[in-house]
């Protein structure tokens, strides 16, 4: 049987519900770079290309009153983005510095490395997993 032969994740995709918000939070407090910004009149929507480490990875979007939907780790779905980091302890002090709040951090019991989870603006779980 033929699979696809995927190669790596492309990009990620986040509909906010303030884009200003969203925006500052990603570029100013996580520190993704801004690759493109457009705004397209005929949806009344932003697309903001953004990435980590000169790789392209997140697209986030803004429409006109979303519908919300659950959002914690446990939720059905998708479940949350991870980001990967060198020092956790030192990333958690990075984050609180700008306000962020994180979760006390956990042991993954199948690989014995630490993580922990925060949120975006509109309470998207986020994780920041130890290499």
């Amino acid at each position: 049987m033929n699979n696809p032969q995927l190669q790596s994740v492309h990009h990620i995709a986040i509909i906010c519900s303030n884009y200003d918000v969203s925006k500052k939070f990603y570029t100013e407090v996580l520190g993704c770079t801004i690759v493109k910004e457009t705004y397209r009149a005929e949806r009344d929507s932003y697309k903001l290309d953004l990435a980590i480490n000169g790789s392209y990875i997140i697209e986030l979007f803004s429409f006109p009153n979303p519908p919300s939907r659950p959002s914690q780790p446990e939720s059905c779905g998708l479940r949350h983005l991870a980001f990967s980091v060198k020092n956790i302890e030192a990333s958690i002090a990075a984050l609180a510095s700008k306000g962020v709040t994180c979760e006390p951090i956990r042991i993954d019991t199948l690989t014995n490395k630490r993580f922990t989870f925060f949120a975006d603006p509109d309470g998207l779980p986020l994780e920041l997993y130890e290499n």
